[in-house]
């Protein structure tokens, strides 16, 4: 452990550890936290919450959370292939097939553990079966900046999880330009074999970016491999984009069964941890025969299912999206007003959604800048600097009020004048 204590002394040294914060109130758009380095509390209006719809504190999801407790207790206690399925698991997944237009769904304690369930089954199948032989090899197709649950599943997409199957055949793995649909079909020509079974993942929307996939483009390009596979993580996708917040297809005026009939076959992961209120993902598809290969993968079998309240407030969450669309519809109108209003004031903001990168002059350490937003103004953003290029990573929620948007930007426009000195040539 020498060699740890060193390197984590050395990283402290170099200021690369986040500033950390513990929550002990919430009230809207205002968290009371509480510095740990210091034990200092305060009251702060955030702008780095991942709750974009609002319904982590909706009434409804949290007596839905409630009531399931009451009826189940407060865990399942087992894996959802043995004793722990329970009939909020079948309505939970019913609700998001229908939200996303996708007939198959298969829970998931979370995206990490979903990714490689998908991998195992996909590439490995589940158990060697009498008579069945699979001598396909796999190509992936991945975007260079994909999230880490994808990047780590499909690194470890040769073998399958806790055990290496001689069987299986051989799994390529390789990276394509960022949302370059060009680049994709360059890869492809490249690299596939005739005989591969084709996979291609990518985020819907980019959670450092804010950016959205080209998902016709690249339809027009998998058309030309039939059978071909297309994995959409909508993470910050579902509740976000399109009309009613179902997603990336949506946004772009498209079904998942228009890819089918072109041939692709289109699988999307929704995550409930930004507009579901909750915790937990679920893969969809229009494939029955895929479910069973995902019930068991070893991160299925292997480990407790959904909790009862976590599963309610997702279930009710999604009810309340289907019901109440305006929300959407807030929340969209919000993410325009803040970034015309960043633009008013020179701040260079990356993508389209309400995941808005912001990113400061190389001068300017995002990390101390978050500091003064917090001290100075009583304002909550996120640093990036240490996973991404420098950045500030604001999150824009529907629960956000104009006023607040505007203090905001003031306060960075405040800050920006503080620290930064730009150098004025001669």
């Amino acid at each position: 452990m020498q060699i740890v204590k060193e390197y984590v002394q050395r990283w402290y040294e170099s200021g690369l550890d986040p500033d950390e914060y513990v929550c002990h109130n919430k009230q809207g758009n205002l968290v009371e936290i509480e510095e740990v380095a210091t034990g200092k509390r305060r009251t702060v209006l955030t702008f780095c919450t991942n709750d974009v719809l609002g319904l982590v504190q909706e009434e409804a999801v949290k007596q839905a959370a409630i009531n399931a407790i009451l009826q189940y207790g407060t865990s399942n206690s087992s894996t959802s292939v043995l004793s722990g399925r329970i009939d909020l698991h079948r309505q939970l997944e019913a609700e998001i097939s229908a939200f996303k237009h996708l007939p198959y769904t298969q829970l998931f304690l979370n995206a990490w553990m979903a990714m490689q369930a998908l991998m195992d089954a996909f590439c490995h199948l589940a158990i060697p079966v009498p008579g069945f032989q699979n001598t396909r090899e796999t190509l992936i197709l991945t975007d260079v900046l994909n999230h880490g649950c994808i990047v780590s599943a499909v690194v470890n997409a040769g073998t399958r999880s806790g055990k290496v199957f001689g069987h299986s055949p051989r799994v390529r793995v390789k990276a394509y330009r960022h949302c370059d649909a060009e680049d994709l079909a360059r890869k492809l020509r490249r690299y596939a074999l005739p005989n591969d079974r084709i996979m291609v993942v990518s985020d819907a929307v980019f959670s450092m970016d804010g950016d959205i996939a080209p998902l016709p483009d690249m339809l027009d390009v998998l058309q030309n491999y039939p059978g071909s596979v297309l994995l959409m993580d909508e993470a910050h996708a579902s509740g976000a984009i399109g009309a009613t917040g179902r997603g990336i297809y949506e946004h772009f005026g498209l079904l998942p069964m228009q890819a089918v009939e072109r041939g692709v076959v289109p699988l999307n992961m929704t995550t409930f941890s930004k507009f579901g209120a909750s915790a937990g993902a679920g893969i969809s598809t229009h494939v029955a025969e895929l479910i069973p290969l995902l019930n068991v993968s070893p991160t299925s079998i292997g480990t407790v299912s959904l909790s009862p309240p976590l599963t309610a407030a997702a279930l009710e969450s999604i009810r309340q999206v289907r019901k109440y669309p305006e929300r959407v519809q807030r929340l969209q109108e919000n993410t325009q007003y803040l970034r015309s209003r960043l633009a008013e004031h020179d701040f260079v903001a990356l993508g389209e959604t309400n995941v808005i990168p912001v990113i400061l002059p190389p001068e300017l350490n995002p990390k101390l800048f978050a500091r003064e937003l917090m001290e100075t103004h009583g304002i909550w953003v996120s640093p990036i600097w240490f996973i991404a290029k420098p950045r500030l990573r604001i999150t824009v929620t529907a629960l956000q009020t104009q006023a607040e948007m505007d203090r905001l930007v003031s306060s960075m426009v405040a800050s920006r004048n503080l620290m930064y000195k730009p150098t004025i040539s001669a």
